[in-house]
């Protein structure tokens, strides 16, 4: 009766007593045969720590009364937290769209790591962050990424491996049987003497995906201190670059009013088009 609402946010809203059948609240138990009335008083999600708006410069590609889609630079984190109680994306949006207060994760559907660049998408109001939700949820949202990867990568492919957490280094994700299903398509649009540059496809969006499923067939990300191994200490313009080296250059989603299908692209940033010039 609500689709512009998610599951849990109606149970919770039911529980409150904020969701009446025939006026009276209700076990969320409880059946209904037809004809009964139901009513709905809903009310606003907070963002949750109450994170203050900041002036932080944003590079908005495009923005309407239901989306806002972000070009974040390298960098700049997504969300609070320890050690980034605020300078974030988050507190950015805050301060471009004070209404974001009104949702969770002030509208925030999907991050991007700290050091990862390009483009996300942030929902304005309830309704769309729903749909944004249920779209990610059905894999019906398009998200490729340029990697540049250690190694030479032989031919295009799929990586289909669950991911969780490390089961020793809690702050890191892996490759285990116990992870939650993840898929990652990658084709390779260019070669250079020790590296490859990739052009990767999420079928799932799990935490660090990417970094995770390129080192696990060896060849990780350039850059990356986490997944890098030991090739993350390597010589020249390739040990020298000190982020990973991963762009979310093409976004594509359903529009949560209108039900067009749209679709941004963002260029490669500088630091990493010089990156591959010093490699050709």
């Amino acid at each position: 009766m609500f689709p512009e609402h998610s599951r849990s946010r109606l149970a919770a809203w039911l529980k409150a007593g904020r969701a009446t059948v025939d006026g009276s609240r209700v076990d969320p138990k409880r059946r209904v045969w037809g004809g009964e009335r139901v009513a709905l008083a809903a009310e606003p999600e907070p963002a949750r720590g109450a994170a203050a708006a900041q002036p932080i410069p944003l590079a908005i590609v495009y923005e309407d009364e239901d989306l806002l889609v972000i070009d974040k630079p390298a960098g700049l984190v997504v969300h609070p937290g320890s050690g980034n109680r605020d300078g974030t994306l988050l507190n950015a949006v805050l301060h471009h769209a004070p209404g974001l207060a009104a949702l969770p994760r002030a509208g925030i559907v999907h991050r991007l790591d700290k050091d990862t660049s390009g483009l996300l998408v942030v929902a304005k109001t309830p309704e769309a962050q729903t749909a944004l939700v249920r779209q990610l949820a059905a894999r019906t949202v398009t998200r490729q990424y340029l990697a540049l990867v250690h190694g030479a990568v032989a031919r295009d492919g799929r990586v289909e491996a669950p991911i969780g957490r490390h089961p020793t280094a809690r702050t890191r994700m892996a490759v285990t049987a116990r992870g939650k299903p993840a898929a990652t398509r990658y084709r390779v649009l260019a070669r250079y003497r020790d590296a490859t540059l990739l052009e990767c496809t999420l079928e799932t969006g799990r935490t660090h995906q990417i970094r995770v499923h390129l080192a696990s067939i060896g060849h990780p990300l350039v850059g990356d201190p986490v997944y890098g191994g030991r090739r993350a200490a390597a010589a020249g313009a390739l040990g020298a670059f000190r982020r990973q080296a991963l762009h979310a250059t093409r976004l594509a989603l359903v529009h949560p009013r209108t039900g067009a299908r749209l679709e941004w692209e963002s260029p490669m940033p500088a630091d990493f088009a010089a990156l591959c010039a010093a490699l050709a």
